[in-house]
Order: structure tokens, then sequence, then C-alpha cells
């Protein structure tokens, strides 16, 4: 088996386990609630923190002095 095809292989039997796992959590309301729980604690944490970080470049980039 060649890299490109053993790469397709990996991606389909990845794809597979990914659409499985999300059918079980969505189809539990208890992991459900868990996932999105888990979601919004994700985005609230690391959105903010790009915002952040983005505005820091920025203002590097800018060459201003604070």
């Amino acid at each position: 088996m060649d890299d490109r095809r053993a790469r397709t292989a990996a991606n389909v039997v990845l794809a597979s386990a990914g659409i499985a796992a999300a059918y079980v959590i969505l189809s539990k309301p208890p992991l459900r609630r868990l996932a999105f729980r888990a979601l919004e604690a994700w985005l609230g944490a690391s959105v903010p923190v790009y915002l952040l970080n983005q505005a820091r470049t920025a203002w590097v980039e800018s060459g201003r002095r604070a």
C-alpha cells in the first residue's frame, strides 16, 4: 500500500469513527448536554485569548508605543 492510499484509508476510518461518536453523543441527552457545556467552555476560553493575541500582534506591528 502506498502512502496516498494509506492516508485515504486512515481518513476514512477517522471520519467513520467521528460520525459514529457524533451519533452517539447527539442521541443521548446527558452526553449531548456534556458536549455542549464543553464546547461553551472551550469557546469561552479560546476565543477571547485569540482576540487578545491578535490585538497585541496588531499593536506591535503598528509600531506605536504604549
